[in-house]
């Protein structure tokens, strides 16, 4: 898990932080050993273990003090499985603060009961155990909206991200790299893109720009397990909606990068043609990129 929490404040994903080797992890230590100039393993061979070294006295679990913030809903409960109920909810947000502080987290439900085996009563003042994803700085841009800023500080998402140059899809590895201007790679996450029915789109390509907290537009026209009786309906913004907490779109009709409402299928299950990311790597990569920031699309 220390080794995970790591990763992921270096900006090297390795998805939901559940202390087990999987495959998202394996790929994050090797795009971390490539942009390190160490052999790339996969694995925390000595050499990575020696770089990790440097961070020694950053512990990989921390304690933590709940406040009504951190606490605050609204929740909404399970979310329903068809998009037309889905359309009746007022916001897609957190079906309960279990998930809520999950995702803050960068984890799961169930690793934070595995964490804290008391299982203290969540409510100000209580004080639980969770990985240790906090930022080091928050300063995010003045012109940011509210809402934006209140997603980056629930999401424990910092305001010093690296500027990309382009970002780069990887079929055959599933993740998104991120390019920096000198051509290195400096972020890495894991993603889940395409399906037989809706491969990825190779090529290369632009992000247009990038829509916050977006509601979602239903088409079913657009999806071929639609139902037959599915009609359009349009699903309010939220971290459960079906993408997630940020849209970067595409020149490319109907496609884009985003986030998700299932965090744990990421790099594991397929799409409707899209890039999926966690929320949380969402947010950091919209963060990087900007309108005219190719994306490559590649196998």
């Amino acid at each position: 898990m220390g080794a995970q929490v790591l990763l992921d404040r270096l900006g090297f994903g390795p998805g939901v932080i559940d202390g087990r080797a999987g495959a998202s992890y394996t790929q994050a230590l090797k795009g971390y050993q490539e942009a390190n100039g160490l052999k790339v393993t996969g694995k925390l061979d000595a050499a990575t273990q020696a770089k990790f070294d440097a961070y020694r006295g950053m512990p990989g679990v921390i304690t933590i003090k709940l406040d009504e913030q951190i606490l605050a809903g609204p929740f909404v409960g399970p979310i329903p499985a068809k998009e037309s109920d889905q359309a009746k909810l007022k916001t897609i947000g957190y079906a309960d603060v279990n998930e809520k502080l999950a995702e803050r987290y960068h984890t799961t439900p169930a690793t934070l009961a595995a964490l804290n085996p008391d299982s203290p009563k969540l409510e100000p003042g209580a004080q639980i155990k969770v990985p240790n994803v906090i930022p080091e700085t928050r300063d995010y841009a003045a012109d940011l909206k509210p809402e934006w800023r209140d997603t980056l500080w629930t999401l424990n998402v910092g305001s010093d991200q690296p500027k990309a140059a382009k970002v780069v899809v990887d079929k055959s590895d599933r993740v998104l790299r991120v390019i920096g201007e000198d051509g290195k790679l400096i972020a890495q996450f894991p993603a889940t893109m395409g399906s037989q029915h809706d491969p990825l789109p190779i090529g290369t390509w632009k992000i247009q720009g990038v829509a916050y907290n977006p509601p979602f537009h239903y088409n079913p026209k657009l999806f071929w397990d639609a139902s037959s009786k599915d009609e359009k309906a349009l699903l309010q913004p939220g971290p459960n909606g079906p993408v997630g907490v940020v849209w970067m779109d595409l020149n490319k009709a109907h496609y884009g990068i985003h986030g998700t409402p299932r965090p744990e299928n990421i790099g594991k299950t397929e799409s409707h043609g899209c890039i999926r990311l966690t929320n949380w790597d969402a947010a950091r990569v919209a963060m990087m990129v900007k309108p005219g920031t190719p994306a490559i699309f590649q196998n």
